[in-house]
């Protein structure tokens, strides 16, 4: 057992661990996103079509910030942006917990959405720089793991602080966001080196454009939307599907936390599993895995049965996220980090805007089991993406290995090639990972 703590734990830099303690810190409080489709029908009176839209704004809202927070990140630094993005996190989730009338919520809902999803791109390009190639599997398998316990405790204590008042969660949500803003302020240095400042500040236009021609990364992102749309519907439209079946927030609060639970016991241990093995056969699996779960909620009228189902959809989640975090690090070039974490954000978030809506209007037009079972559906599709695109995606993670440069696009063909470097001009160097000057999902409920 030491054996396997020192092969999970040991050898990852400094900044890796005061990020990974502010991410358990902040997720301990993440007590809002949980409950809040319970609080906008249930406290504010809202209709299960409202409370939809206000989701629906806190994810268009993500979207934008992710895109904003994409840009600053390889143009101002990481730190200063996810210091910045943390700090109004905290003071917007206090406004949105005093906010009454819908399109005050509504308001607060986008700009917190802006905020909280600006720190996604810089903390996943943090991670990116500080932590060496070869221990980013496990790297973003201990945050991941991080994340769910924070989750699953917050999940549990958010039932009973609902109790004392719904306005308690806003207040410990924006305190332990505060909590992470001090820790980056203190503890968390600049990781981005200068040679790749120089590069990502001298073509910003360069940059949008070798996004959008990555047609092999942009399917990789399709295919991460059609799961988030799958996935988001744990926050908003299960807690409302149960609570139809006579459940109260608190056994919701139970249930979920099972997702939390299950990840925290067994994640650490995906790496050794899926080690060696295709990245898109193991993606595969986890869509059709998550994509059953989902489906049988169509049929969940008990506790014990939607527990059931979240435990289902929960493995599909462990064995997706470890191989997505390690695919977009080899997919992104160094000096657009930011903006390619922006990119597969911005899926999440256009899913956390759309998720919502269409999960309401399903299942108000045609029903529950028809939006459950289509989650299923979505579940077989996204699978048959994964084995079909693999391939690709593989060969242009070993072209960026071998050659560190962002794909270009040559007047001959549109299809994005990666550049060669220079003979006289060597890559861009990698920080240093043993220090903390070396150079994020959130979980989406979180990426």
């Amino acid at each position: 057992m030491r054996a396997w703590f020192r092969d999970t734990t040991g050898g990852l830099p400094r900044t890796f661990w005061y990020l990974w303690t502010g991410t358990l810190i902040n997720r301990l409080g993440s007590f809002v996103l949980v409950f809040l489709a319970i609080y906008l029908t249930q406290e504010r009176g809202f209709s299960a079509s409202q409370a939809g839209i206000v989701l629906g704004l806190w994810g268009a809202g993500g979207a934008v910030g992710t895109t904003i927070g994409g840009t600053l990140t390889d143009r101002w630094g990481r730190r200063p942006t996810l210091f910045t993005a943390h700090l109004g996190g905290a003071v917007m989730m206090l406004a949105l917990g005093f906010a009454h009338e819908l399109w005050a919520v509504g308001l607060g809902a986008l700009l917190l959405g802006l905020f909280a999803e600006a720190a996604r791109p810089a903390f996943g390009a943090m991670m990116i720089d500080v932590v060496p190639d070869r221990d980013r599997l496990r790297a973003f398998s201990l945050n991941y793991w991080a994340i769910n316990l924070g989750f699953a405790c917050a999940a549990v204590l958010a039932g009973f602080a609902a109790q004392a008042g719904y306005l308690l969660l806003f207040v410990v949500n924006a305190s332990t966001t505060l909590v992470t803003a001090v820790i980056i302020f203190v503890k968390v240095k600049e990781t981005r080196t200068i040679t790749v400042a120089k590069r990502a500040d001298a073509a910003p236009v360069g940059a949008l454009r070798a996004i959008l021609t990555d047609r092999v990364y942009l399917v990789f992102v399709g295919l991460n939307l059609l799961g988030a749309l799958v996935f988001l519907q744990h926050i908003s439209m299960l807690p409302i599907a149960m609570a139809d079946s006579g459940l109260s927030p608190a056994t919701y609060g139970s249930v979920i936390a099972l997702n939390g639970v299950l990840i925290v016991a067994g994640q650490l241990f995906v790496p050794r599993l899926i080690r060696g093995r295709s990245r898109s056969h193991v993606l595969a699996l986890a869509a059709v895995v998550m994509g059953i779960g989902f489906g049988l909620t169509a049929f969940a009228d008990a506790a014990w049965f939607y527990g059931l189902t979240v435990l289902i959809w929960t493995l599909g989640e462990m064995l997706n996220s470890p191989s997505n975090a390690t695919l977009i690090a080899e997919l992104s070039p160094d000096e657009l980090r930011g903006r390619y974490q922006g990119a597969f954000s911005l899926s999440w978030q256009l899913a956390g805007a759309a998720a919502p809506i269409l999960g309401g209007l399903i299942r108000e037009q045609a029903g529950n089991a028809t939006l459950w079972l289509g989650c299923a559906g979505i579940g077989l599709v996204m699978a048959v993406g994964h084995l079909l695109s693999g391939p690709a995606r593989e060969r242009r993670a070993l072209a960026l290995r071998t050659t560190g440069a962002p794909p270009v696009v040559t007047p001959q063909s549109t299809a994005p090639q990666p550049a060669a470097p220079k003979a006289a001009e060597p890559v861009a160097p990698t920080a240093e990972p043993v220090t903390p000057q070396a150079a994020e999902p959130v979980r989406t409920t979180g990426g």
